[in-house]
């Protein structure tokens, strides 16, 4: 570049500067460095008015560069979410008829009642409470006729909607549920519930002394230790 050239660079950046430019809009325009454009311009003083300008921009290009950063941050941990569950699938793989028994033994242990009653499982997640009613099925020969069900629900969400739900998952009929328990708002209570399920938490009832009681055993077996004492 000739001296006139850069001449006329030189003074295209101080006029745009005069009249309120920041350095990195003049970088951009002109094409030349950030470093040559502050001192070609260092001895420029910008009014109240246009400084105040630069700040509003530099604020609102800050926060749109924090948006930017954290959507991209919740971009990656979706995908690592994904690619984590992906992989957890492929471990587990096609569960043996063994390995489908041991399972339904785990998961009543950790959600079941142990009262010598009758089997009570309960859970919000639609997935475990239909495997469970497989399990019942397929390992305890419990007859469709002898499955019960009941709902926990929040007073203000749709019992209904949630029953239907519910029956629609483990194929027990409506009318073999047991009355619904309805949680209400506790009085002067601060606490904010954030994980309010919509369609409740549901229970899975069979009557069977016998049942439940060879259950216990069956835990028994998987903790190496006694579980439950006529």
């Amino acid at each position: 570049m000739g001296y006139y050239g850069r001449l006329e660079l030189k003074e295209r950046a101080r006029t745009m500067r005069s009249h309120g430019k920041s350095y990195l809009k003049i970088m951009h325009i002109l094409h030349i460095p950030k470093s040559t454009i502050s001192d070609w311009c260092q001895d420029i003083q910008l009014t109240h008015a246009q400084l105040r300008v630069l700040y509003e921009n530099k604020k609102t290009g800050a926060m749109k560069g924090s948006i930017i950063a954290a959507e991209n941050k919740k971009k990656l941990r979706r995908s690592q979410i994904n690619e984590l569950y992906l992989k957890g699938c492929k471990e587990i793989g096609h569960l043996t008829e063994r390995e489908r028994f041991i399972a339904g033994v785990a998961f009543y242990a950790s959600e079941g009642t142990k009262s010598d009653k009758g089997c009570a499982f309960s859970n919000s997640d639609p997935a475990i409470i239909k495997f469970m009613v497989q399990w019942f099925k397929e390992f305890c020969k419990v007859a469709d006729s002898k499955f019960h069900g009941a709902l926990w629900i929040h007073h203000n969400l749709d019992e209904v909607k949630a029953r239907d739900f519910w029956s629609s998952t483990t194929k027990i009929p409506v009318k073999q549920f047991y009355k619904t328990y309805r949680v209400g708002l506790k009085e002067n209570s601060k606490k904010i519930r954030k994980n309010i399920h919509e369609n409740g938490v549901f229970t899975l009832y069979v009557s069977d002394v016998a049942l439940i009681r060879k259950i216990m055993g069956w835990i028994g077996g998987l903790t190496n230790k006694p579980c439950y004492n006529a």
